[in-house]
Parts: structure tokens; C-alpha cells; sequence
């Protein structure tokens, strides 16, 4: 069983280094399209494995001993003794943006985390996982069409994309105490590089087009702390408050912005400016988290959280690579999400029909930006839905999750974003060093 356990989480890791770039550069846009991944760090990431996405988001309160509940460390040492779990998923989002009568459309297919968890002593247990924490991807494209410009130079043309990813990898712990109190606290390394890219070319070949951007590298070190405690309140119901605190912490890495002239036949380099972020006084903000569920036994669960995120000092504003100025104007400001999910399993043990053993589960968001567009505030809201269904036996399981919603709206010049993504999650569960009982 252990062997068993061992080479599928060797091929599990063979096929992440296939996947994750390793020097933490990336060639592409691994979790995100969208115009408003422009400013600051691009879209953050909604922490979690597919359990947690398929419910709305949520999982601060959530001890479920037969998902691994990255959310909340103090959730680890819920589990039962002996065993392992992994959890890894990809995600696939179909978007559709519109602008007054402008419209696109965009899809992107990524790896979102990956996880084990094995316990320690007792009731403690440990986790180190690599996942997502921010995602760049963008490719504006505008036709010049002053024609006194166009007399003159002729037709140009001015592009500007950008691409990359910031990832988050984490050790932590949790422990339990009286069974009904648990803590728990991680250690958050933060690396990837964002590429910001601005070119104005020109049909002429007699006039030199313009290529300039930023290579962003950050990096950066937090902790975060948790807490649960659970309530019996009879008939196998019971109560979970939970409470997670991830700390501010200064960026670390550089920023790289250059600017080339381009011909036929030579490319010139006008500027190449290497600044540290840390001079810049540049800053992840900190996260406070709040969570109640109810839940009966293993059959069904409720939970309702709140997360808070204060960017409002953080630097972006201030510093150029991370900021953005033109015709709109993007600012930071204090995010907040609220969020709201259901699970329910007709009969674990049921041995005649298959759907009565599934996971079904549906949950709901309303989250505001880390960013002001134009003093606006920028908004998302869905609805998910999903389930896990059996595979094998203990609690390997596979399970697939929609998420159907909207970011941002037509009013105020804004783009208004419609996008449906698709979850896979492979939940891995295993019991180590249990002797045989036949041969």
C-alpha cells in the first residue's frame, strides 16, 4: 500500500515539473486572461483545491477529515490517523469581455496547486504544497487614426500585453487540542516573474518603432496563522468558528524597465534600469479571514465566510511597472469577498447505488478588487457548483467544479467580464505503514 502510494505521488511530482516553470519565469499566461490583470500584481488567485472552489470559495471553518483544506492550517490535524492525503487540479476558463460595442474573448487551461499532507505525532499533522498566488495575461492592440499622424508617418500601430505568474509555495502545520480547539501556522515563499511589454510599430520602415516594458521579479516571505474550535451541539451536529491571518510583508526582487529603438537592421537600447522593490517600498498585503459552518456528522455542511485585505499602502500606486496611467486610472484599495457554500452526501455507505456515495455541492461569492478603476470599484459575484465522485476506496476521489459569474459591468466605461470555469480536482488518500493482513 505504501509502495502503491509512493510511485503514484512520484509521477503526480514528474508531471508538475513538467508543468511549473522551475526558475519561477513563465512563457505564457498560466491562470488568467483579462484586461483588468494590468495593474498591480494581476488577479490574485481564490485560495483553495477544488473542494474548496466548488463551494463558493469557502473553507476557513471547514474540517472535513476526508478533504485536505489548504485554507486554514489548524484544519489539518482533523484527519484520521495514519493517513495520507494529496490533492492537485487544473482549471480551464472560458471568458467574454465587452466595452460599449467592443467584444472578445479569451480561454486559458492551468495547473492550480498541488498538496500533501501526512500527520505527525497524534493529533497534528503537516503540509507543503506549491499553488498560484497572482496571474498576468493581457494583449491590447490600437490602430492610429489621426489622419494628420498618418499623412505624415503613415499607419502605426500601438500593442501592449503582458504575461506571467507569481506563485506561492508553503510548508505548514496544525495541531489539536481537548478535540475540540486546533491552531495552526505556515511559512509562505513567494516567486515568479510578470513581464509587461509596450510596442509602437510603424509601417514605414524608414522610421524606427519603439519597444519598451517591465520584467518584474517577485519574491517574498510570510507566515499564516489559524485557528478553529468546534461546538457539539447533539444529533451528531455541530458548530466550527474559524479565523486565518496571513501577515504583510515587504516585496523583495527587482524591477528591470527598458526602452529599445528597433530598424531593420539594428536594435538600440535607450534605457535599462534595474531598481529593488524593497527600496520602492513595495509590499503584499496582509489577509484577515473569518468563517462559521454547521454541519452534521459527514452527511452535510453549511458555511458562510468573510476575507479582508488592506492594499491601500502596499505601493502599487507609486511605483511604475505596477501602476497604470492614461486615459483610466487604476488605485488600490481594500478587497473583500463574501462567500457562501452547501455540501450534502445522500449516503456514504451505500453499496447498491453509486450517486447516493457522491458529494454534491453549490456555493456563491460577491468579491470587490484589490484596485480602483477610475475611483470604481470593481466587482465579481457567481455561483458554483460541483462534486466529488468515489474512485477506488477510503477517500480517493475526483471532483469537478463549475464556476459561472461576472466581473466588473458596463457603466462607467468599464469592461465587463462573463467567464465560466471547469475544475478538476484528484483528491489521493492513502493509509501508511499498516502491516497486511494476508500475504
Amino acid at each position: 500500500m505504501l509502495r502503491n502510494s509512493f510511485f503514484l505521488l512520484l509521477t503526480v511530482v514528474c508531471f508538475l515539473f513538467a508543468c511549473f516553470p522551475v526558475s519561477g519565469q513563465t512563457n505564457g499566461t498560466y491562470g488568467a486572461y483579462s484586461p483588468y490583470s494590468i495593474f498591480g500584481l494581476g488577479d490574485l488567485s481564490r485560495e483553495g483545491t477544488a473542494y474548496n472552489k466548488s463551494m463558493g470559495g469557502v473553507g476557513i471553518a471547514a474540517n472535513n477529515r476526508r478533504f485536505l483544506n489548504i485554507m486554514n492550517p489548524a484544519s489539518l490535524s482533523v484527519r484520521d490517523s495514519s493517513s495520507f492525503m494529496a490533492d492537485f487540479g487544473v482549471v480551464q476558463k472560458n471568458a467574454i469581455f465587452r466595452q460599449n460595442d467592443i467584444r472578445s474573448g479569451n480561454n486559458t487551461f492551468n495547473m492550480y496547486n498541488f498538496v500533501i499532507s501526512f500527520p505527525v505525532y497524534k493529533s497534528s499533522a503537516l503540509m507543503v504544497g506549491i499553488t498560484p498566488f497572482s496571474d498576468i495575461g493581457y494583449d491590447i492592440s490600437l490602430k492610429q487614426t489621426d489622419p494628420d499622424l498618418i499623412g505624415n508617418a503613415g499607419n502605426s500601430t500601438y500593442n501592449t500585453y503582458g504575461e506571467g505568474s507569481v506563485y506561492q509555495m508553503f510548508i505548514g502545520g496544525g495541531v489539536t487540542f481537548w478535540k475540540r480547539f486546533s491552531v495552526g501556522a505556515e511559512a509562505i515563499y513567494y516567486f515568479g516573474n510578470l513581464d509587461k511589454v509596450y510596442n509602437y510599430d510603424f509601417n514605414d520602415a524608414s522610421y524606427a518603432s519603439l519597444n519598451s516594458g517591465y520584467d518584474l521579479m517577485v519574491r517574498g516571505v510570510t507566515g499564516k496563522f489559524g485557528l478553529q474550535y468546534q461546538q457539539p451541539l447533539g444529533n451528531d451536529l455541530a458548530l466550527v468558528f474559524g479565523a486565518t491571518y496571513r501577515l504583510q510583508t515587504k516585496m523583495g526582487g527587482r524591477t528591470v524597465y527598458y526602452e529599445n529603438k528597433n530598424t531593420s537592421e539594428i536594435v538600440d537600447t535607450l534605457i535599462y534600469d534595474v531598481r529593488s522593490n524593497r527600496d520602492n517600498n513595495l509590499k503584499i498585503a496582509g489577509e484577515l479571514g473569518v468563517g462559521v459552518s454547521i454541519k452534521q456528522g459527514e452527511r452535510w455542511s453549511a458555511e458562510f465566510d468573510y476575507i479582508r485585505s488592506d492594499w491601500r499602502n502596499s505601493g502599487m500606486d507609486a511605483n511604475d511597472g505596477y501602476s497604470v496611467t492614461g486615459t483610466t486610472t487604476f488605485s488600490s484599495s481594500v478587497s473583500q469577498s463574501f462567500r457562501a457554500g452547501f455540501e450534502i452526501v445522500p449516503n456514504r455507505n451505500d453499496i447498491r447505488y453509486y450517486l447516493r456515495r457522491c458529494a454534491y455541492r453549490v456555493g456563491a461569492y460577491y468579491e470587490q478588487a484589490y484596485y480602483k478603476l477610475d475611483g470604481n470599484m470593481v466587482n465579481s459575484m457567481g455561483l458554483t457548483f460541483g462534486v466529488t465522485l468515489p474512485v477506488f476506496r477510503w477517500y480517493n476521489g475526483l471532483t469537478i467544479g463549475i464556476d459561472v459569474g461576472q466581473r466588473g459591468s458596463l457603466k462607467t466605461n468599464m469592461v465587463r467580464e462573463r467567464y465560466v470555469s471547469f475544475v478538476v480536482g484528484f483528491n489521493i488518500f492513502d493509509i501508511w505503514f499498516q502491516k497486511p493482513r494476508y500475504n
